[in-house]
């Protein structure tokens, strides 16, 4: 079955691509709105010629896809705010970091930081003039006893602040994954500067986190541990913030991070259960249509009440098309209810695009739709037991197969055990989540026994336990693989004909296998005669040094502390990822680095430089030096200053201004980033 032969497949991919569009190129909503218009007089132009002529025309096909893709572009601006004249980022300056008032609302909670809580606030007015617009709210830990919860309004007065860039390269682009969510600048509050503002008015998603909030405090008055507690948020809830760092990472590790977020595998579960429940419905007249609404409506106060993730939403939708071609008997296919969920979700939330949860949803659930039905045909167990293993396995590894090269793109890790955490886990997952929605259901109503809830707790923290004893088998965790997008884009070619040749063994297949084999050999050279053999780089990281020196696919690390935290490991681990760097060895730093023909001081707190007839190119100053610059740059003459995250910051304002004023280079990498010298 070609799946482009399904024109709702072939429009929405259209629209997915109009989508791309208007996100690397800047297209004014204006012009993205005349050109929808006139795409679509055009198509009704075409449509009145073909219907009067009774034949199908390419033009009208053409000017179909061209409108598609119109739509996707203005879509994604019309969600922008930012293209609207009351959006804050054209209502007032927020580029002079003067103080403004403001009034907000809490929109999301997030999960907190090492010092500050962090949450999603819509602003509604600033110094008196109403706006709008996302902002991001960081809040110093410890700085204020009141707990901000969705839709509370509160005013306070601050000044607006830039988003973090990455100051490393290859690091995560917090930036560029808020600017996704429409958030461009952010605020940092402390020390009680908070004013509440009663109100009366109350969002869907306020309502959702304070029936959560109401289940919780039920739970919790049932003595479940910590890691239990969070875990049965993240299952049957959909919040995952309160999750431990090694919790998540246990889950990652083991290949079952799926199972923490709320997506098709759960809806799917919750969707059986309902319809069993809903079933005695039926007797009645328009029993059909009642229980079908129902099983809706109810599916959508779940996703609302799980924070309308990506993967939520997407599982809620695909499953609400289901759930109404079953119960009204109409004939569905999967790949048109994919399509059509998919469109559906982009048309409202068009930057779920770039989430890698909702990415990582719809390549799995493809993946098990095409693939595990060719994998599963080749073995039929006669046991009924060993056939739901089976089974069980080839779903899991259809959709490993689906997510693999994406997965490596974005997390650079497999975890080959993968398969027997799913093996162990998923045959039980129904009778956990059924059983986790009878345990709130009760506890909700006041009427759960403790001994039950003992028993859940018990099973969870056996799930917990099973899972962080995958993930201590670390050499089955292949880490730091480094696998660029076009990796990803030949691999997914690969796998394509890799399952064509599995449906049906023939020469051709076999061919176009190997093809796809030699361009993602080609790009793998391509990629190694590319990279970047010799450079030197000083990274950024507060209060130490850490430097780089790249030569031949090996990166010789020195920095001065005395082991390399996790933290600091991870900016050089990133580097070496994004590179294709295999060898990282340790040494001391040095005074003085010879690049070919360029020379690099290095002087440190104690502030000797006194080197006779040596003029270097560049100079880094760390550890606060207690030097003259003025007297420093007569004497050794650089060519350019770099100061690192190792000195005080009243220290670099100071070398700065000198450097400015004698038309230095001066760079710093506190706000520069990371400085590359490529040699």
């Amino acid at each position: 079955m070609q799946l482009l032969n399904f024109t709702i497949i072939k429009l929405t991919t259209y629209f997915i691509i109009g989508i791309a569009i208007s996100t690397l190129f800047s297209i004014p909503l204006n012009v993205s709105l005349y050109l929808t218009a006139s795409l679509f007089v055009i198509l009704l132009v075409f449509y009145l010629i073909a219907k009067r002529q009774f034949i199908k025309t390419s033009w009208f096909g053409l000017s179909s896809f061209l409108m598609m893709i119109s739509i996707g572009i203005l879509t994604t601006n019309l969600h922008n705010e930012k293209n609207y004249s009351n959006h804050y980022t054209n209502q007032v300056s927020i580029k002079n970091d003067s103080l403004k008032t403001m009034t907000f609302r809490i929109r999301d909670v997030l999960k907190s930081g090492n010092f500050y809580d962090k949450y999603v606030i819509d602003l509604l007015e600033i110094d008196g003039s109403k706006v709008k617009g996302k902002s991001l709210l960081n809040i110093e830990k410890g700085s204020t006893q009141i707990a901000l919860k969705i839709d509370d309004i509160f005013i306070s007065k601050t000044v607006f602040k830039d988003l973090n860039q990455p100051l490393n390269p290859h690091q995560f682009n917090y930036k560029t994954y808020l600017e996704k969510k429409y958030i461009y600048q952010q605020l940092f509050i402390s020390n009680r500067s908070l004013l509440k503002v009663s109100s009366k008015t109350h969002s869907l998603l306020g309502l959702a986190s304070n029936i959560r909030e109401y289940i919780n405090l039920k739970l919790k008055s049932h003595l479940f541990k910590p890691d239990e507690l969070a875990i049965i948020n993240a299952l049957l809830l959909g919040q995952r913030q309160d999750i431990s760092k090694t919790i998540y990472s246990n889950y990652t590790n083991a290949g079952a991070i799926h199972i923490l977020a709320v997506s098709g595998l759960h809806v799917g579960i919750i969707l059986i259960i309902l319809s069993f429940v809903l079933k005695p419905i039926e007797s009645f007249k328009h029993g059909k249509l009642i229980k079908t609404f129902l099983l809706v409506v109810i599916l959508w106060c779940f996703a609302l009440i799980a924070g309308l993730s990506a993967s939520v939403t997407r599982a809620v939708t695909m499953f609400s098309i289901v759930a109404i071609a079953i119960n009204l008997k109409r004939p569905t296919n999967i790949y048109n209810t994919l399509a059509i969920s998919i469109f559906t979700i982009l048309l409202f939330k068009p930057m779920f695009l770039f989430d890698v949860g909702f990415q990582l949803s719809y390549l799995a659930v493809f993946a098990i739709v095409i693939v595990d039905p060719v994998i599963y045909k080749r073995w039929k167990p006669k046991s009924k037991i060993i056939d739901f293993y089976w089974h069980t396995f080839t779903v899991t590894l259809s959709a490993q197969l689906g997510i693999i090269p994406i997965s490596l793109y974005y997390f650079h890790q497999f975890p080959s055990l993968f398969f027997i955490s799913n093996l162990v886990i998923i045959p039980f997952l129904g009778f956990i989540l059924g059983l986790g929605i009878l345990i709130i259901l009760l506890a909700v109503l006041n009427l759960l026994p403790q001994f039950i809830a003992t028993i859940y707790g018990h099973i969870i923290g056996l799930m917990n336990d099973f899972i962080a004893w995958i993930s201590r088998q670390e050499l089955f965790l292949i880490k730091d693989i480094p696998f660029d997008l076009l990796y990803a884009l030949a691999s997914y070619l690969s796998i394509i004909y890799l399952i064509k040749l599995l449906k049906k063994w023939h020469y051709y297949n076999l061919k176009y296998l190997l093809i796809t084999i030699v361009i993602f050999q080609s790009i793998v050279i391509y990629t190694n005669y590319n990279i970047q053999t010799n450079a030197f780089i000083i990274f950024h990281k507060n209060k130490h040094s850490l430097i780089g020196n790249i030569t031949h696919n090996k990166m010789i690390v020195a920095h001065d502390f005395d082991t390399l935290p996790k933290t600091k490991n991870n900016i050089v681990r990133d580097y070496a990822v994004g590179n294709h760097i295999n060898i990282i060895e340790k040494d001391s730093l040095q005074s003085v680095y010879l690049l070919n023909n360029k020379r690099f001081l290095v002087i440190d707190s104690l502030g000797v430089y006194n080197i006779k007839s040596f003029e270097p190119d560049y100079l880094l100053l760390r550890q606060s030096p207690k030097i003259n610059l003025n007297r420093l740059i007569d004497s050794i003459k650089p060519k350019y200053v770099i100061a690192d995250g190792s000195n005080y910051k009243s220290y670099m304002e100071k070398w700065e201004i000198i450097c400015k004023k004698r038309e230095l280079p001066f760079h710093q990498t506190s706000k520069k980033g990371a400085f590359i010298i490529e040699y």
